[in-house]
Formats: structure tokens, C-alpha cells, sequence
């Protein structure tokens, strides 16, 4: 019987860290480049990719706004996540050096990731749409005075040189990528470091939030990520995101689900996974 090919979408072109962590976290995976973090989602719900691999947070640079605010209304299911240490390399044409190169194009967030290396070297920062795309441009413009910050992946894939690895200002720089797909029919089993991704509104009474969070104190469910959405342009309405440890089934989170419940409008289950291996290296 033939195997199935896995097909992954994620946002950028070929040579994006998104693409460098598909195939670390998957093993020769197809790749489904998108240009929009809507469209490798839309690629995952219209059945052109198995999966969709998406940046959420970096260390340095902090949360990906764009996915955050799409991921309530992704109608997609976490199911796993996976942690790329971000090596950024200073690339340029074969003919160029870090004395030629006069500036760096690349996404504005690693950019701002390399502020000090940009800064010694006398090089001009450029804001690109991403990082592998700009390495595209630089190997089509094919000029020594330009540069781009990208991946290694990227510089292989479009022919560029390595003038600097390691270029981050930050040498621990690591960004967290969710792993979505449609909902599985079944949800992992019970076991130990399982995270479960929630949605939630609260409601409109005094000290909600407050009282809702009381719930995973009392049940001693370690809660590790919050985050709040402005809903329908509306400065009184707000949806949160949370990470929790524990599996839904585990009596404790049950019953800080239960409590949540009382005071919220709406609460949405949106994955459950096994936590990484690299948040326990790493504490």
C-alpha cells in the first residue's frame, strides 16, 4: 500500500523559518508555501495541506500579532508544537562580503532581531515583506552592496552566500510554532505534559476575569499562557486564549473548566497536545 504523503502548508516562500521548521519536525514532508498566514489556513480547510505549521511566539521578538488574532476564527485544532532555535545569517551574492554589503533586507521583526550586528557593521537595514522572500530579491538583484538576513535553508535554496551565521543579537533567540490541522476524531489520551489550548469570553460583570481565573488556582492547573482579543472593534467585549497544562480529562481541569464556564459567555477547547521536550530543557 502507498504511503501517504504529508503535506504541510505554512506562510512564506521556500526558505522560510516556517519551511525550515516543517522539515525539522516532520520527516520529508510536502511543503505548501502561502503567502498569507490566512492562506495556509485556508489550505489546511479547503483539504490542499494536511497540516499548517504557524509562529506564535518568539523569544526575543515576543507574540506573532497576526496569528493570534486569527487563530480563534481558524476553525482549526492544535495538535502539537514544536520549538526552532532561529539561527540568523547575514547572505549576499557570491561576489559580496560584510565589507561590500552595505545593506540587510528582511522581515521587520528580524531585523529588529540583529540591531547590534547592523549597527557594527555599518549596515543599512531594509524592511522586506519576509525573510526568505528577501533573499529571493537579493539573488535576482545579484549586487554585491546588497544583503539579507534569512535561514541556511534559504541561502541553499537561492544561491547565496554566507557572510555571517549567528547574527541574532540574542544567541538563545527561539520561536514556537503550533502545529493545526481539522479536528481529530479523538483527543490524545491521558498522560503527563499534555497542554490544552482554550478560547474564552468572559462576561460583562464586575471582576470576571478575576473570578474566572480563581478556578485554576483552587485546582492547582498551572495556566502558562494568556492572551486578550478586542472583539468587533469593541473596547468592552474581549476574548482570551489560554495555555494550561493538563489533559481535559483530568479531574482538576475539569473542575477549572467548570468554574470557568460560570463566568464566561463562551468557551471553545482548540487543542490538546503533547507539551515539548524543549520547555523542560529549557525552564
Amino acid at each position: 500500500m502507498k504511503k501517504k504523503v504529508l503535506k504541510i502548508s505554512f506562510q512564506g516562500a521556500l526558505g522560510s523559518y516556517s519551511h525550515q521548521a516543517s522539515t525539522k519536525f516532520f520527516k520529508d514532508p510536502v511543503v505548501v508555501p502561502c503567502e498569507s498566514f490566512e492562506e495556509a489556513i485556508e489550505a489546511v480547510r479547503k483539504g490542499r495541506a494536511d497540516k499548517a505549521i504557524l509562529p506564535v511566539d518568539n523569544s526575543t521578538y515576543g507574540r506573532v500579532a497576526d496569528i493570534h488574532s486569527l487563530l480563534p476564527a481558524s476553525k482549526l485544532f492544535i495538535t502539537a508544537e514544536y520549538f526552532l532555535p532561529v539561527d540568523i545569517c547575514m547572505l549576499g551574492p557570491k561576489s559580496s562580503n560584510l565589507k561590500t554589503v552595505t545593506t540587510a533586507t528582511s522581515h521587520p521583526v528580524l531585523l529588529g532581531q540583529c540591531k547590534e550586528f547592523l549597527k557594527k557593521n555599518n549596515i543599512k537595514p531594509i524592511s522586506g515583506y519576509d525573510t526568505a522572500g528577501s533573499a529571493r530579491l537579493i539573488s535576482e538583484e545579484n549586487d554585491k552592496f546588497k544583503g539579507a538576513l534569512a535561514s541556511k535553508i534559504a541561502a541553499q535554496i537561492y544561491g547565496l552566500k554566507i557572510l555571517r551565521a549567528n547574527v541574532q543579537d540574542n544567541k538563545n533567540n527561539t520561536t514556537r510554532f503550533l502545529l493545526m490541522e481539522k479536528k481529530p476524531k479523538k483527543l490524545i489520551k491521558q498522560q503527563k505534559k499534555v497542554i490544552t489550548s482554550i478560547l474564552f469570553q468572559v462576561r460583562n460583570i464586575p471582576a470576571a476575569l478575576y473570578k474566572a481565573m480563581g478556578g485554576f488556582a483552587t485546582n492547582n492547573v498551572n495556566m502558562i499562557k494568556l492572551e486578550s482579543y478586542m472583539l468587533g472593534g469593541s473596547f468592552e467585549a474581549t476574548q482570551f486564549f489560554a495555555d494550561i497544562q493538563g489533559h481535559p480529562d483530568d479531574m482538576s481541569v475539569k473542575r477549572a473548566l467548570d468554574e470557568l464556564k460560570y463566568f464566561t459567555n463562551k468557551l471553545e477547547i482548540i487543542g490538546v497536545y503533547k507539551q515539548s521536550n524543549f520547555r523542560e530543557k529549557h525552564s
